[in-house]
């Protein structure tokens, strides 16, 4: 079953809510391809890889939540842009792509979705005073050590987090996919015991040894496979389309 580009767009632009929340992207349609959607590709960022594979599945729209045109990029249509643009144009392939209203979803955002993976019960937004900053705050069903939780960590995405060790048992844990390491500091004043991210910075270490939290950094593209799969079942099941993810290795 086929079903116009536009209406696709449409749904998913009103399920994230996207115009309401300030990026530093332009967030839904980025590329227009054909009309008609019967097939999505979905997959975290829109290198050539995924383009290439998505070509390779037929695919008439590709999703993604890492798209184009960032802010403070070079315009100009030169280079591995130009290769990529060229592919989604020669090939009528639309690509749509959602950030921070990705990030943000209650149901298929990539906080949330991780938190699933994990088995942290959510309690609510890293920061009540600042809800620009997407991460969350969730709870474990019993205690663990710090490495008890890094191999679980482990399990579920398929790759050895960092791990920094504190002191104490791992109850409750804040965290924000990606790249997210700058908000240790609101997790260190939500009373966390750890603090994962999708990255590090050289400056998170000392701020989870001195603050005595553990943190972890999973992996950026890791942390954030899920909420992109989610939103493609959502639209599949919407408007009963085929939806196949495809995962573009990468160890960042």
């Amino acid at each position: 079953m086929a079903v116009a580009l536009s209406t696709l767009v449409e749904e998913a632009d009103r399920y994230l809510n996207s115009a309401r929340i300030q990026d530093y992207c332009p967030n839904g349609l980025q590329v227009e391809g054909r009309s008609q959607v019967t097939r999505i590709v979905s997959g975290v960022t829109a290198s050539q890889a995924l383009l290439d594979a998505a070509v390779d599945a037929d695919a008439d729209l590709i999703l993604v939540h890492h798209g184009y045109f960032w802010k403070g990029e070079s315009p100009c249509v030169v280079g591995m842009k130009q290769r990529r643009l060229k592919t989604l144009l020669k090939h009528d392939i639309s690509l749509l792509a959602y950030h921070l209203p990705l990030d943000l979803h209650p149901e298929v955002g990539n906080n949330v979705q991780l938190a699933r993976q994990l088995d942290i019960t959510v309690e609510g937004p890293l920061d009540p005073e600042n809800l620009k900053i997407v991460g969350l705050v969730g709870s474990l069903a019993e205690p663990v050590t710090p490495r008890d939780f890094a191999h679980r960590v482990q399990s579920a995405l398929g790759r050895e987090p960092l791990l920094i060790a504190g002191s104490g048992m791992i109850r409750r844990v804040g965290w924000c996919t990606g790249g997210g390491q700058g908000y240790i500091d609101q997790a260190v004043l939500a009373g966390v015991d750890l603090y994962l991210s999708g990255e590090a910075s050289e400056q998170t270490f000392h701020s989870a040894r001195e603050n005595d939290i553990s943190f972890i950094a999973a992996g950026h593209h890791a942390t954030e496979r899920y909420g992109v799969q989610a939103l493609g079942n959502y639209l599949a099941r919407r408007f009963a389309l085929e939806h196949l993810f495809i995962d573009c290795p990468n160890p960042i």
